[in-house]
């Protein structure tokens, strides 16, 4: 099922008003090309709220009542991960288009049904992987594709915070996602290996805190640090390539992404076996990041999926690859750091 430009405002049913959820309502509601028609949550006093705020919106506490409105084409899940699979699978069954919270389901079998579900009925299935959609992402694409930065040798992240604890999935699942998804956005190259550790403080819980290495067949290395027990917030990205670095930093309100003109240069000596390494310091500069905020990009482009039948940026097929790498993640986690081989791709390329 595809729109035309000319075809009425899509309908969109948000399920799941608690974080996220809002967000979403604010950016379908504020796109020229959408309208929210129905708002869906368990807890009445937040649907409430939301009917304080778009008085014209239906609520209910029964998802069901979404799925069987024919104002609704689209429906936007934001729920707590071990209900996403349940959710999508019904709402592509009513043949409604979806876009669901990261990550897409629990798990990798999940994934491919709910691929092969869209695929059967041609409806768009789309993982909101907002990372993908920033402006800084955006540009370290950009400066990666030019050769900006030569080869890649490492893309090292720490993503912290005090909290927010989950209780179905473990802090890989809720913040080293983002960084996986980011690796394979903007490398040029699958990974084939994942070792990662991890500990829980919590009796009980689920790990709270992660080290991931992402091992591939050239040079480069990625290593993920995600924690929920930090004391302050932390979103830092360094990526280093023979030519010149990245340094990214999504706390800094300003000059998000740094290019620094530094690095190692090798010079083989007169002396068999042996190398001289010098380094090189030149400039940094800070392009400018416009501050347009990612999940309004990325509600235009489910939109424009929608209407022109385009593959997502973040399609199923991304976040199943995104799906098993946090499997494989995990398995290394409780096996205490054994490497894990991974599945590899086929890049999907876009179409236009």
């Amino acid at each position: 099922m595809v729109f035309k430009s000319s075809d009425r405002s899509i309908g969109v049913g948000i399920i799941g008003c608690g974080y996220w959820g809002p967000n979403l309502v604010r950016n379908f509601a504020n796109n020229d090309g959408s309208h929210v028609v129905a708002i869906c949550d368990l807890d009445s006093a937040k649907l409430a709220v939301s009917k304080r705020l778009y008085s014209n919106v239906v609520t209910t506490s029964n998802f069901r009542d979404l799925l069987q409105d024919s104002r609704i084409d689209a429906v936007a899940i934001a729920t707590p991960v071990h209900t996403h699979y349940d959710l999508a699978l019904s709402a592509l069954k009513a043949g409604k288009h979806v876009l669901v919270e990261k990550p897409l389901a629990p798990t990798s079998d999940q994934a491919r049904r709910l691929i092969d579900e869209a695929d059967r009925r041609n409806l768009i299935l789309m993982v909101d992987h907002t990372f993908l959609y920033t402006p800084a992402v955006q540009k370290i694409r950009e400066l990666l594709l030019e050769g900006a930065l030569g080869n890649v040798y490492y893309y090292d992240s720490i993503r912290s915070s005090l909290g927010l604890f989950q209780s179905d999935v473990n802090v890989i699942w809720d913040l080293a996602v983002h960084d996986i998804s980011i690796i394979l956005h903007i490398l040029d190259e699958e990974p084939i290996a994942v070792s990662a550790t991890g500990s829980s403080h919590v009796a009980g819980a689920p790990e709270n805190m992660a080290h991931i290495t992402l091992f591939f067949q050239s040079s480069c290395v990625a290593h993920v640090s995600v924690n929920w027990l930090s004391p302050i917030k932390v979103r830092q990205t360094f990526i280093g390539g023979s030519r010149k670095m990245i340094v990214y930093d999504d706390v800094e309100p300003t000059e998000k992404v740094k290019i620094y003109d530094k690095g190692i240069t090798l010079n083989d000596s007169e002396k068999a076996h042996q190398l001289r390494i010098g380094y090189r310091a030149g400039d940094m500069w800070a392009p400018h990041i416009s501050a347009r905020e990612a999940l309004q990009t990325e509600v235009e482009h489910f939109v424009d999926c929608l209407c022109n039948g385009k593959l997502p940026l973040s399609s199923g097929v991304s976040g199943l690859r995104v799906v098993e790498i946090l499997e494989a993640t995990s398995r290394s986690i409780r096996e205490q750091g054994k490497p894990i081989p991974l599945k590899q791709f086929q890049r999907v390329a876009e179409t236009a």
